[in-house]
């Protein structure tokens, strides 16, 4: 505690010489309402949680609909505003130390979703280890997997990641891509995709976008 503390002092005199101490003092306050926030959750589901100390900013929320369902959030583990965290049945969601999660991310656990530590996950990205049984070809209304993010991981804006999917450290994934199987470690994962514009009538121009 004697070593965070000072880790929370020692950041408060450098960010004021760089922002500007009155911003620094604004920003510093929405850091400390995500603190007691993220210090409501884990006392609201105290047999589910197990963390130190973790931001949650506004509008984000973690849900957690069965007893069995478990969390483990490590330490400066930062979640930024309308995140949503849903664990439910015997699910096991791990986040690592270090973890940031910018606004608006969905996860999804029924199962296990684990991030490794210094991961950086973007605004808008979605991550779900399971599918919604259309088949119907069990009791089972859900088809159930698990995604692995090891270390040190970038994640970038509008990535979905699915079920049975096991990305490497160090690995950055590409704006808007849809991530499912093994990305191995120390690459680049780009889902691309080929545009076409087809116009409504055939004597109709397509129409260009872009350079």
């Amino acid at each position: 505690m004697v070593n965070l503390c000072k880790k929370i002092i020692m950041t408060l005199i450098v960010e004021g010489k760089k922002r500007g101490f009155f911003i620094a003092f604004l920003m510093n306050i929405s850091h400390a309402i995500g603190l007691l926030r993220g210090m409501f959750f884990k006392g609201l589901y105290y047999k589910n949680i197990k963390s130190t100390l973790f931001s949650l900013q506004a509008n984000s929320k973690i849900e957690i609909f069965n007893k069995k369902a478990r969390v483990s959030i490590g330490e400066f583990v930062f979640i930024r505003k309308n995140a949503s965290i849903r664990i439910d049945f015997d699910g096991v969601l791990d986040i690592g130390k270090n973890v940031f999660i910018n606004d608006n991310c969905n996860i999804n656990c029924v199962n296990r979703i684990t991030i490794g530590k210094n991961t950086k996950i973007a605004p808008n990205v979605c991550i779900n280890d399971h599918d919604h049984n259309y088949k119907k070809d069990s009791k089972d209304h859900l088809i159930r997997g698990e995604v692995t993010i090891g270390e040190n991981v970038w994640i970038g804006s509008n990535v979905v990641i699915l079920r049975d999917t096991k990305i490497g450290d160090n690995v950055v994934v590409a704006a808007g891509s849809v991530v499912k199987g093994n990305v191995p470690s120390n690459t680049i994962y780009m889902s691309k995709r080929e545009t076409e514009v087809r116009p409504f009538k055939n004597n109709e121009k397509i129409v260009q976008f872009g350079g």
